[in-house]
């Protein structure tokens, strides 16, 4: 695609897709004629080039004109992402970066986006009309209340208390959904499906527990019938969505496009769903999702080798200054990290999927990693380790502990993560906040350098790890070596095994 002038970037409208460059993909349907049938809460970057795409390219075929999107939010974040897509009819640049070359196309699959308020009042009334069937989320890995270390609800956590106690205007996501169903029981018009399309393994169990448990605080004939009437599908999510910022704002507008939030993505794209809704569903498997009952065996595929490969390169990256996932691959040490551990110790519990064996699908992954056309920050896939750490690499760490595996890569890929969380790179730049448990964390970290067990001794995140020696004592090793020598002295005395 041909770069286009600032000055000849068209304002993206309804009113003005024929204006677009020839080259722009952009809506076939009309519009106008598209009605509601999903809310999903938590409008960012990743659901517009994933899930509302699979369903714009179904309407592309003629297909599900009835399954529009309703975006939505509970956060004060989402009502500056509301202001800049009303103010664009919903419309959505999405932008592909492969190696070979820079396509683009608009993507008009959402109609509309509610109102951001403390009561959610608006989301629960649209989420109560008949015609919405599904209720999608993504709102972060953290985001579900649960408690890491145990793996169990937490129903002292304050906005659910609020919610609990106050069932009719709720704060949270969950309680919203939860009033919703009340409304629908009550008015006798029957459940919608809830579709997490969060990073969790048993993502729609999650969000059945999370669900089901605060209703349970409050009224247990509902909690039973959204237990018994209610659908969860679980699914795994994947592509490559880095932040948008000035740079792809600019790109959008090199490309003939003025976009206040364009979506820059890599050329890959998977979904795989359980079929289980209870109130129909697009056809999204015509455009390329799958629906399986065996959801467990991809995401956990995906999870391990590319989520926890994240965090492998991630927290390597913020201490040595390399500014993206990709320059990460390029670097001399940390590539060859990566390339190790994803090798010893993340693929041997991985188990293969209909036409893919793990050690294709992580050389697949280093494939993706490297796209030097993907700027996705380390700081990006560093964010929330609490969460990340926590959901994608332990769970690796104690499978491979339980057959007496190596775990010296993983003792230092979370040696590395206690380091970063000290706030200072390795030039002496600073690492901004960047966990919701920031604070804690930096604290704890600090008091790690002299007692790295103290770091372990998280019970929220690391539990029974604590006091296990096989990951506790390399741990400390590597700890007190980057400490002393630094990172690549860390990464060299690992290669050197």
């Amino acid at each position: 695609m041909d770069d286009t002038t600032s000055a000849e970037a068209v304002p993206l409208r309804n009113a003005t897709l024929d204006r677009l460059p020839e080259d722009v993909e952009r809506p076939r349907y009309d519009r106008g004629a598209l009605t509601p049938g999903i809310v999903h809460i938590g409008v960012g970057n990743f659901h517009r080039a994933h899930q509302a795409w699979y369903l714009h390219r179904l309407m592309q075929e003629g297909q599900a004109h009835d399954w529009a999107i309703v975006g939505a939010g509970v956060r004060a974040g989402d009502a500056a992402m509301r202001e800049r897509l009303k103010a664009q009819d919903c419309l959505s640049t999405l932008i592909e970066l492969s190696p070979e070359g820079t396509s683009a196309e608009i993507c008009g699959s959402m109609i509309d986006f509610l109102p951001v308020q403390d009561d959610n009042a608006a989301l629960i009334a649209q989420m109560s009309e008949p015609a919405i069937r599904i209720v999608s989320l993504t709102v972060t890995e953290g985001g579900y209340f649960f408690n890491p270390a145990t793996g169990e609800f937490d129903p002292s956590h304050p906005d659910i208390r609020h919610d609990a106690d106050h069932p009719d205007t709720p704060r949270t996501a969950f309680g919203a959904i939860v009033a919703a169903l009340a409304r629908r029981r009550q008015a006798g018009h029957g459940p919608f499906t809830v579709q997490s399309c969060d990073n969790l393994r048993g993502n729609g169990a999650i969000v059945r527990e999370t669900v089901v448990s605060l209703a349970r605080l409050s009224d247990s004939g509902l909690a039973d019938w959204i237990d018994t009437k209610v659908s969860f599908p679980n699914s795994m999510v994947d592509c490559i969505v880095p932040a948008t910022g000035p740079d792809e704002i600019a790109k959008a507008r090199a490309l003939g496009i003025e976009d206040a939030a364009p979506v820059t993505h890599e050329n890959f794209r998977q979904w795989v769903i359980e079929d289980n809704f209870c109130a129909g569903r697009p056809d999204w498997d015509r455009v390329g999702a799958t629906f399986t009952d065996a959801v467990h065996d991809y995401e956990a595929m995906k999870i391990r080798i590319l989520n926890a490969g994240h965090q492998v390169l991630a927290n390597a990256g913020e201490l040595l200054s390399v500014p993206t996932i990709a320059d990460c691959m390029g670097h001399r040490l940390i590539s060859r990290f990566f390339e190790k551990v994803e090798r010893e110790e993340i693929v041997p519990y991985v188990h293969a999927v209909p036409d893919m064996e793990p050690q294709d699908y992580a050389k697949l992954i280093e494939r993706r990693f490297s796209n030097p056309a993907i700027r996705d920050t380390t700081r990006r896939v560093a964010f929330d380790g609490s969460s990340r750490h926590t959901g994608f690499v332990l769970p690796i760490l104690r499978d491979a502990l339980e057959v007496g595996g190596s775990v010296r890569g993983l003792a230092l890929v979370e040696a590395l993560w206690a380091r970063m969380c000290a706030g200072v790179r390795e030039d002496n730049s600073l690492i901004e906040p960047n966990d919701p448990f920031w604070t804690h964390l930096h604290g704890v970290a600090e008091a790690a350098r002299d007692n790295p067990q103290i770091w372990l001794e998280q019970q929220q995140i690391y539990g029974e790890l604590a006091g296990n020696r096989e990951f506790a004592e390399p741990f400390g090793i590597w700890l007190q070596l980057i400490w002393a020598k630094g990172t690549e002295a860390a990464l060299e005395a690992y290669l050197k095994d």
